[in-house]
């Protein structure tokens, strides 16, 4: 489905991706772990057509689509959801799932229930302003905004950073689900339990490359070996 092959990427004259390559299959869930600096935010800003490599292939559904815009991607199916958590503060919860209806071409009560399906507690919230939702809202209402249109890959940026225990499971149950729906999924994590239930695949990234791919999931269950990345 997604090949990334070779890339090099950085800032002006800072390289930070060394020769990365990747596969991700059709309704996979692969994750990214390693430590920060690591370039894991940096390659799925590069996978996602918000940086541009100075080397290397990016193919989806073996289309080259390496130099096409964010938009372009999204027609396509991609889905970025950045770690900042940012949403539109002065738009209502209702209105940041309206825009990105409008965006997508879909219904505004078809877009509305696939957010309100994934999270139904988030209806209480509907008329409030976004910018102040919790942390883990906010996380949710960006993955369930991300969910309108079509989507079939998924690039997301450590969605329970900073979260506590509770909401970390409510994003783990919303993770499960894409996976449930066969949603494809890049994801960068460091909780390493969400990592180890859900995750088919894990790549390691340290100093910028990619150091070992896990797929055996005794291998992921093991805590300890993963920590010792991280």
């Amino acid at each position: 489905m997604l090949n990334v092959g070779g890339i090099n990427a950085g800032y002006g004259r800072a390289m930070v991706l060394h020769d990365v390559s990747l596969k991700l299959k059709e309704g996979e869930t692969v994750f990214i772990v390693g430590r920060n600096g690591a370039g894991k935010t940096t390659l799925l800003r590069t996978i996602c057509g918000l940086m541009k490599p100075i080397q290397g292939t990016i193919t989806y559904q073996d289309e080259n689509i390496l130099g096409l815009a964010p938009e372009k991607l999204a027609q396509k199916g991609f889905r970025f959801v950045a770690q900042d958590k940012k949403v539109f503060s002065d738009l209502t919860v209702r209105g940041n799932i309206e825009l990105a209806a409008y965006a997508a071409g879909e219904p505004i009560s078809k877009a509305i229930e696939k957010v309100t399906s994934i999270y139904p507690d988030i209806q209480r919230f509907m008329d409030s302003k976004a910018g102040g939702l919790s942390g883990g809202q906010r996380e949710i209402l960006l993955i369930g905004r991300a969910l309108v249109g079509d989507p079939r890959l998924f690039l997301i940026d450590e969605p329970t950073e900073g979260l506590a225990a509770i909401v970390i499971e409510d994003i783990f149950r919303i993770l499960s689900r894409l996976k449930e729906d066969n949603v494809s999924a890049l994801i960068v994590e460091q909780n390493l339990s969400v990592v180890s239930r859900l995750a088919d695949r894990v790549f390691i990234m340290k100093e910028g490359k990619i150091i070992r791919e896990i797929s055996e999931k005794s291998k992921m269950a093991n805590s300890a070996e993963l920590e010792s990345y991280l």
